[in-house]
């Protein structure tokens, strides 16, 4: 392949990437953000419209000059992406295309994550039937992206916490043999991380830590406007930080493990204790509906101003505001946004992690920093799987 179709394509990716993430932008948009020429820009534009790529939308509101045309994706191109959000429990997957429509409505999975290698099987077999089920061609499905808790190298597509594969195979090349489409993987919190900078509440931002509370707690970094991972991959093991007075032993094989307190699978647990031992609350009924998990109950109690449930999550969320108190005068950030599951509380959790901060937080730098609840909620995760695909495919010529 000659450099300059290489550069072509590399473009055009750039291009449907933006827009993606933008929806609508104007060419000196599209020009900025690839730092490329405006007619090198127009020409790549015009040939994505011939191809059924890109439309022209109109013009934008007038600024008091000549208004640009405005261009989005096609929302009638055929190509699609299949979007994989997995938790230690459940797996949810659901099918986007360029516009970020849903054409599949959220498949879920039971799915309690381990290192078998007969769950890889089982997470291939649950993709396959639901590209199956949404009646697609699978010559339009442009590839699968799975964000997944644990330890994972998203370059080599490697996950060394689940999912273990037998042979020396990458899970994602392992995946991508099975459902026979391109497949990329990376961390849920790198994920959810993303999914804020590009759809949610660190637009804009240059600096950001996202908090992702969910079965466990997660973080992601936004350095200078950019998802920084560390020289392995592995940045952002927030859930780690030996600030529990719990001794248990963790997943990760230390004890004083951060999620030991913290994690929504944690406070759910408290809540069930704390039933047995007498406590009245409103999740005593809920918890004998078992069509939804007694995690989902507990946030639902939450929401629902329990004063148990309140309780147990402000005393997690206590803990969250301790530690990144520690991580603020380290990386100065600009914002933290608390997104994941945990987000549909997020309203409940900001009073606790706010005095978190003020007591242990030197006030200089909190003053500096701003924490917002994200309105993306469980959603990130699936909008960033997707985009992931985008960020490595080329649109060949």
């Amino acid at each position: 392949m000659s450099v300059i179709i290489e550069k072509g394509q590399r473009l055009r990716a750039d291009i449907i990437k933006h827009l993606y993430y933008k929806k609508a932008l104007a060419l000196t948009e599209l020009s900025k953000l690839t730092n490329k020429s405006l007619p090198l820009v127009t020409s790549i534009v015009n040939g994505l419209i011939l191809e059924g790529y890109v439309l022209e939308q109109g013009l934008a509101p007038s600024t008091g000059g000549r208004r640009p045309s405005i261009y989005l994706l096609n929302p009638d191109n055929k190509k699609y992406i299949v979007a994989v959000a997995m938790d230690q429990l459940i797996t949810r997957l659901t099918i986007y295309d360029l516009s970020r429509r849903v054409v599949l409505p959220v498949q879920y999975l039971e799915l309690n994550m381990s290192d078998s290698f007969d769950d890889v099987n089982v997470l291939a077999d649950f993709i396959n039937k639901s590209i199956t089920k949404s009646d697609l061609d699978r010559d339009n499905i442009i590839g699968v992206g799975i964000g997944m808790p644990g330890f994972v190298n998203a370059e080599k597509g490697i996950n060394s916490s689940f999912l273990l594969i037998k042979d020396a195979s990458a899970l994602g090349d392992y995946l991508s043999k099975a459902i026979k489409l391109p497949v990329s993987i990376d961390n849920d919190s790198s994920l959810i991380a993303l999914a804020e900078l590009n759809f949610g509440e660190a637009i804009n931002l240059k600096d950001v830590m996202v908090v992702n509370i969910g079965w466990g707690t997660g973080l992601g970094m936004i350095v200078n406007g950019q998802l920084y991972r560390g020289s392995g991959g592995y940045a952002g093991e927030f859930s780690h930080i030996p600030l529990s007075d719990s001794d248990k032993l963790c997943s990760c094989g230390k004890r004083g493990c951060l999620e030991l307190d913290t994690s929504l699978l944690v406070m759910a647990e408290k809540a069930e204790r704390a039933l047995m031992d007498g406590a009245e609350s409103s999740m005593k009924f809920l918890f004998q509906d078992k069509t939804k998990h007694p995690r989902d109950h507990f946030l639902d109690a939450v929401n629902a101003q329990d004063p148990l449930a309140i309780s147990i999550v402000s005393k997690a969320a206590f803990q969250i505001g301790k530690g990144l108190a520690t991580l603020m005068h380290i990386l100065n950030p600009e914002c933290i946004v608390l997104s994941g599951r945990g987000a549909k509380v997020g309203k409940m959790l900001l009073p606790s992690i706010q005095q978190a901060i003020n007591q242990f937080c030197m006030p200089r730098i909190a003053e500096l920093t701003t924490i917002k609840v994200s309105t993306l909620t469980d959603e990130a995760e699936l909008l960033a799987a997707a985009s992931l695909i985008l960020e490595n495919t080329q649109f060949e010529l």
